[in-house]
């Protein structure tokens, strides 16, 4: 019997040198050689700060800014650590009360613009930290942006069309543009 209880504890013991220290050295080593921003976190980097992740959205309320899909994470948007849906289904009056609220702000912020809200802005993703919007609700918000900052609306159209990313190996997923890059690119347009 005291063989066979030796026998577990050498076992447990070299397991959890394994998969408690072998392995995650071994997967963190490789994750740092071959890809260092992703193991990173996906950082942004402005003026040497980091200033935030590719992949967690972000706030933006100011009308100079392009504005991302709304968070439902809580206790407040674009919560990492709280990362999660609303869970509300098409037929909840809930999530149509909450969408008619959104269309309404993104209306009294642009109030010329008449064109159908893309459906991204108004609606949070399953994550609720999207960090991208679709190419449409991009184009949807460049006259009011261009407007707030006395730009030409064909500059920002020209930078919206820069931080479009493609679709994934030309097949997967949907056109996007990542909100933080983007108003990034608008920072440092307006400092030149």
């Amino acid at each position: 019997m005291s063989k066979l209880i030796r026998t577990i504890l050498v076992m447990l013991l070299l397991m959890t040198v394994i998969t408690g220290v072998v392995y995650p050295m071994v997967a963190t080593g490789l994750a740092q050689a071959l890809f260092p921003a992703q193991a990173n976190g996906s950082l942004i980097v402005k003026d040497g700060k980091p200033v935030g992740s590719s992949l967690i959205g972000q706030s933006f309320t100011e009308p100079k800014y392009f504005w991302g899909r709304p968070s439902a994470t809580t206790p407040m948007a674009n919560n990492g650590v709280s990362s999660n849906g609303s869970n509300l289904g098409p037929t909840n009056p809930a999530l149509t009360d909450a969408v008619k609220q959104r269309i309404d702000a993104l209306r009294a912020a642009d109030p010329g613009n008449n064109a159908p809200v893309p459906v991204d802005l108004v609606t949070a993703s399953g994550s609720g930290l999207d960090p991208e919007i679709s190419p449409a609700a991009a184009q949807y918000q460049v006259a009011r942006v261009a407007k707030t900052r006395g730009l030409d609306v064909a500059q920002v159209q020209q930078l919206v069309t820069q931080a479009t990313s493609s679709r994934q190996l030309g097949v997967l997923g949907e056109p996007r543009v990542n909100v933080l890059s983007l108003n990034l690119a608008l920072d440092a347009l307006q400092k030149h």
